[in-house]
């Protein structure tokens, strides 16, 4: 891409150089004609093969749809586990409570459809 752009801006200024010298001969003659300028500096950066940005197109962030297969994977869980009330070996009761614990665990998610973020990107076109 370097080396197009490098050929592309060599032939603008040679282009540039024609014209100024081409409108400095006009001045030097006396005629003040206005001349058209010559078509064959924009077929030759227009049709120089190796640049491709005129094809590429910006498409910005999007949340895009993705169809995820089943998998495993780690969640945590969540056990609620009831402890009863009871008597100790003095003779004191303890009453009951709740506990409350959490771990992973290995849980199978089965296929499903799921929004991931694209970040933006140029997509260039070959034709």
């Amino acid at each position: 891409m370097t080396a197009s752009m490098r050929a592309r801006r060599l032939v603008a200024s040679a282009a540039a150089a024609g014209l100024l010298a081409g409108g400095a001969a006009f001045g030097m003659s006396g005629t003040a004609t206005a001349a058209p300028a010559p078509t064959s500096v924009s077929t030759v950066v227009a049709g120089d093969h190796h640049d491709r940005h005129d094809r590429c197109e910006w498409k910005k962030g999007h949340w895009e749809k993705k169809w995820v297969k089943g998998h495993w994977e780690k969640k945590w869980t969540h056990h609620k586990t009831w402890h009863k009330g009871h008597h100790d070996k003095h003779g004191n009761w303890h009453k009951g409570y709740w506990s409350h614990d959490r771990q992973l665990t290995w849980v199978y998610v089965p296929a499903h459809w799921d929004h991931h973020w694209v970040k933006g990107h140029w997509v260039c076109h070959h034709r």
